[in-house]
This record gives C-alpha cells, structure tokens and sequence, in this order.
C-alpha cells in the first residue's frame, strides 16, 4: 500500500454519521483517521508516495529532521559505496543489479528516508553466508565522504548456514541505507551493527529481517559515534518455530542524536523474541530515542514476547525518550510484558564498591561499564568486542576531565 493510497476516504453511509460531527475548515478531517498502529503504517519503496517530512509525523517527532534536509529531499548518489570484506571461507560477497530478485524479499520502506535511499540505490551489496560451519564476515564502511549517499545492502543466511555478520561504520559520512536479513529456515545468524562515526556524520538506517522455519536470528546495534544516528531494525517472525533478538548499547555524548526503532512482528506460531536495549547519556544536550513496538499477529498463537529498554543518566542536560508499544491480536499466547525505566546511578551499587576501598569515580566507571557490557559481550566476536570496550573507556574517561 502507498501513502497515497493509505489517505483514500468513502463517504460514509446515510444515518450513519456521529451527531456534532461536522467537517473543519481546515480539512476533511472527519473522515480521516490517522495511522494508530505499527501494522498499519503505509509501505512503498518510492520516495514519492511520502509527503515531505514536518517534524509532526509520529515517526519523526523526535527527530532533528531540520538536519535531514539533504537526506529526506536532496538528490543521493546511489552508486556503490566504498567497502572492504575480507575473504573467509563460507562467506561470499558481490554487487547485483537493483532489479535482482533477490532484493525485496525482507521489508519495504515505512517512511521518507529509507524510500528516498530506496529509491536512489543503482546497485545492492550482498553477502551470503553459507555451510553448517559458524563463519564470520565483516563488512568494513570506512571511506565514505561528507556527500549525501543511498546504499543498499543484502544480507543471507541459506538454510541451516551459522554465521556473525559485522557491519563496521567508521569515519565521515551523510548516509542515508536500507540493509535487508534474510534467515532462511534452519539458519542461525548474528548480525551486529556498530556505528562509530566521526562526530560531524549523518546516518539513517533502515534494516529489515525475515526469518525461516526454526531458524534463529539476533540483531545487535552498538551506537557510540556520529552527531545523528537513526537507525530502525524491523524482525519479522513469519515462519512456525522463528526465534528473534534483538539487543541495543548506545552512548550518547553531549550534542549527540542517536535513535532507535525497533519493530518485532510476530506472524506464525510459536515464535518467540527477546529486545534489550541499554544506553548511557552525559553532556548537554545528549538525546537518545527508543521506540519499541512489538506486534502479535491473530495467527500467532504461542507466542513469547519480551522487550525492555534501560536508560542511565550520567550528568544533567540530557535526555532520553523510551517508548515501549506491545500490540496483540490473539489472546492464545505465552506470554508477553514490556518495560522501560530511566535514572541516575543506583545508590546502593555506589555503596557497595565505595564500601570496598573503590573510590567514587571508579565505582561509577564500573557501573556504567557493567550496565553497557551485558550487550556486547553477546556479540561473539573477540576483536570487536574488545575494541568496543575500549571505546567505552574512552567515552568514561572524557566523563571525567
């Protein structure tokens, strides 16, 4: 459905009207009714059935969109985007064509900015993982310039195939990407996606997954780089059996937008999912965004459902905005709860390091340390899990200059 499709209205039948119901001089509002659910939201892969973005959409509302300009309504290059992906047996990628039948198959654009990178993309990069034995693949966004860029990227796991996918993204950039998952049954596959860019970069994300018949897939997005993030994972669980996770660790320095929408949809039976998302602010000025939505769908009977996010506020002039949403259509599941909570440090943890010879800076280190290192110690990968502790550090020691 496109968005020009989503606004048709029908005159309503005689007698039916509501009494005192009566049009607005601003608009036929009478018979319009806004979009209240994830499921609902018009879908289209291009960038003009979306009407230019405001601001006031419930999609952008917490968005810096005024900085979006070149992403939202400006002209992408869509020609390949400089990247590395070392050879690993197991492992293979390639370009293909934007008409390639294997683009399209996990997800289509909800709003401006992925349609608008959608719609500009000459060529997708795909990377497949295959064979039982557990590969690794990294795949390396380090040469991008200031220029506003479209990408798109294709990541498979063939049937019964177990691998981690790393998609690195360091250095300056204005990107604006679609990034497809496709779980095929059987499969197990870990894709992580760790934004560490220069603070003058601009990066919006779209990334959708479909997963296979008892197949498993986790998602993990570490965000510590980059002036604004926006980055919106879509699960869909559309086969018996799918299992989906989806983990978030995010650290937001002063000035700093970083943004996360994830959507977990549960459209087959017994299926099951898990989100965590955790952040840390400090500076004046640090904004993070976490939208939650986690839909189960009428045929999805046996159901269990978790997500939470948590959020630690390390100095004043931050914020943080957590919305968890849960929406159910069948009352035959086992479950499914949400949480969210934002705060300052847990006196009591305090406490108990000072109370240990642990000095009150260092005991604040480990807390926030601990809090952030629950997700990325379920990466999987040595080397990234090390370099991304290291960068935590870092982020804590300037807390204390």
């Amino acid at each position: 459905m496109t968005t020009a499709e989503a606004t048709k209205t029908t005159a309503p039948e005689a007698g039916t009207e509501q009494h005192g119901l009566k049009a607005h001089s601003d608009g036929d509002w009478a018979n319009r009714v806004p979009v209240q659910t994830r499921s609902e939201r018009p879908t289209s892969t291009d960038v003009a059935d979306f009407a230019e973005v405001t601001g006031r959409e419930a999609v952008w509302k917490y968005t810096p969109v005024a900085k979006l300009g070149a992403l939202l309504n400006g002209e992408l290059d869509g020609s390949r985007i400089p990247v590395t992906v070392p050879a690993v047996a197991g492992a293979t990628s390639e370009w293909i064509a934007r008409d390639d039948a294997r683009i399209g198959r996990a997800g289509v654009p909800e709003e401006r900015g992925a349609a608008a990178a959608w719609s500009a993309f000459s060529e997708a990069h795909l990377v497949t993982i295959s064979g039982e034995e557990h590969v690794t693949a990294i795949v390396r966004r380090d040469a991008l310039d200031a220029a506003p860029r479209a990408a798109h990227t294709v990541v498979e796991a063939t049937p019964h195939s177990r691998g981690l996918v790393i998609l690195e993204n360091t250095g300056s950039a204005q990107l604006s990407e679609n990034v497809e998952i496709v779980v095929g049954d059987g499969a197990q596959l870990t894709l992580v996606s760790v934004q560490q860019w220069n603070d003058d970069a601009i990066h919006l994300s779209s990334h959708y997954a479909t997963v296979g018949r008892d197949a498993s897939f986790v998602h993990i997005v570490v965000s510590l780089g980059g002036g604004i993030v926006r980055l919106n994972p879509s699960i869909h669980l559309d086969h018996e059996g799918a299992n989906g996770e989806a983990f978030g660790a995010y650290f937001a320095d002063a000035g700093q937008h970083l943004e996360h929408q994830v959507y977990m949809d549960h459209n087959a039976p017994h299926t099951r999912s898990r989100v965590t998302y955790k952040g840390a602010l400090q500076g004046e000025g640090a904004h993070t965004v976490w939208i939650g939505d986690v839909l189960i769908r009428q045929n999805a009977n046996g159901t269990d459902s978790y997500e939470q996010n948590r959020n630690l506020v390390l100095t004043p002039g931050t914020r943080a905005d957590s919305i968890p949403n849960l929406e159910i259509e069948t009352g035959d599941i086992e479950g499914a709860g949400h949480a969210s909570a934002t705060g300052r440090f847990d006196d009591e943890h305090l406490f108990y390091l000072q109370s240990r010879g642990i000095s009150e800076e260092e005991a604040r280190k480990l807390v926030v340390r601990g809090f952030l290192l629950e997700v990325i110690n379920q990466i999987g990968d040595d080397a990234t899990e090390e370099r991304l502790q290291a960068a935590i550090e870092a982020e804590l020691a300037e807390s204390t200059k």
